[in-house]
């Protein structure tokens, strides 16, 4: 790194240390934030399944062990294969490490073995499906205050969805999170792909993805890594120089929106891609083909099924405006939710992404900007570790960048240290 680049990630880590010390003290001093170990949503609670913990020390193993000849194998076919296998192994293995298989599904487990957590999941307001789709997306505006809060607080997609596909335990819903949160590391190398950055670094990213502590940790047990899957194809599809890809993407992207309002922000990430890459021109023409898919598919679905996307985003405003974020204080949770996600997404990820960000990098750049703008805007305060992991395949091939293939197994290592670490002494909800 050059002395300039040093800088800065001296800078962010002395930024970093100060909101980490400062929500310790406050939270000692009156509580007065709104979770327990500020700016992380997560409690000190060691743990440790021997069996469990047994197969991560395996799965990681064998990922940092095995990265040089994954990164060595000649098909791209392959090489993705091979991605969502090791994403899957680590992660299963890791949330194992804490108390065994339980901790796949207990999240969303309403039974006497389930979490405390489980009654604000999703998997909590399957019967308000009990009348049809029709019915939900016609009503779902005036349902919203009914609604566990993690439903509440999205749009009515995901609830269709599982409805769609017959999934009403907890178990089910946790395989369609495990298996999406997999999918996750061969698109970040679709991504890579994508933006031209070349083969060697699309593929150091999706390796960075399968070791990533906030992917390996909040995806196994968030329907939020649902989100960053579908995330992660619309930005590749935007990323594309070919317009009916594109339009492909902006059509996910308006899909998307019916999952979290909060895949919006892929659209611009994507526009700042492109306006860096292509010019305005492109980039304006690429923001209107979003819109237009947005407003066309839940314009479709209010003619179609009542759906009110108006109404919905209002209810749901108001149910966050009402609901633990209004105990935490802008003024901390500004600089704290950028803070909380980054360190989670990983320490070398974190330091690659400043770096790459200092040399000037659309891609970083563009996730900065949108970080930027998502904790000014202050729609999130706090659980960004899972809320914002749509922007974890950016981050990681932006790190990518920075990593190279010398780097790659010492930085997979310390990712998998810091996963495994977390997963032994922290409850992290989800």
């Amino acid at each position: 790194m050059t002395k300039h680049e040093t800088r800065a990630v001296i800078a962010a880590a002395a930024v970093a240390i100060a909101v980490v010390v400062v929500g310790v003290a406050v939270h000692a001093a009156n509580g007065g934030l709104g979770v327990d170990t500020p700016p992380f949503v997560m409690g000190w609670q060691p743990r440790i399944d021997a069996a469990g913990a047994g197969a991560a020390l395996l799965a990681l193993g064998a990922l940092v062990w095995g990265a040089p000849r994954v990164l060595g194998l000649r098909s791209g076919k392959a090489f993705a294969a091979v991605a969502f296998g090791l994403a899957l192994a680590v992660a299963l293995a890791v949330n194992a490490a804490r108390s065994g298989t339980l901790s796949w599904y207990e999240v969303f487990d309403l039974g006497p073995d389930g979490s405390w957590e489980a009654g604000n999941e999703i998997i909590a307001g399957v019967p308000a499906l009990s009348y049809g789709t029709h019915f939900f997306l016609d009503r779902f505006a005036e349902l919203v205050p009914s609604q566990p809060v993690h439903q509440a607080g999205h749009p009515p997609g995901l609830p269709v969805l599982i409805h769609l596909v017959g999934i009403d335990t907890a178990r089910e819903l946790a395989a369609l999170c495990v298996v999406a949160l997999a999918g996750v590391a061969p698109i970040t190398f679709a991504l890579g792909r994508a933006l031209e950055l070349g083969e060697d670094v699309a593929r150091r990213a999706a390796l960075l993805a399968c070791a990533s502590p906030a992917l390996v940790l909040f995806g196994v047990t968030s329907p939020d890594a649902i989100f960053a899957l579908v995330g992660a194809v619309a930005a590749t599809l935007l990323c594309s120089r070919r317009a009916p890809v594109r339009a492909a993407g902006a059509l996910v992207l308006g899909l998307g929106s019916m999952l979290s309002w909060a895949l919006l922000a892929i659209g611009a990430w994507a526009f700042l891609v492109v306006l860096a890459r292509e010019g305005a021109r492109r980039a304006v023409l690429l923001a209107a083909a979003c819109g237009a898919a947005v407003l066309a598919v839940h314009g479709g679905l209010a003619v179609l099924a009542g759906y009110d996307p108006v109404g919905t985003l209002q209810a749901t405003g108001e149910v966050y405006r009402r609901g633990i974020a209004n105990t935490r204080p802008y003024e901390f949770w500004v600089l704290g939710s950028p803070v909380a996600f980054l360190l989670t997404l990983g320490l070398p990820l974190a330091g690659a992404w400043v770096v790459a960000s200092t040399r000037r990098a659309a891609p970083a750049l563009a996730v900065l900007a949108v970080i930027v703008a998502s904790a000014l805007l202050g729609f999130t305060k706090a659980e960004v570790e899972r809320i914002w992991l749509q922007f974890a395949p950016m981050l990681c091939v932006s790190a990518a960048l920075v990593i190279d293939d010398r780097r790659l197994r010492p930085a997979l290592a310390l990712l998998g240290v810091q996963a495994l670490a977390t997963s032994l002494l922290f409850s992290t909800i989800w």
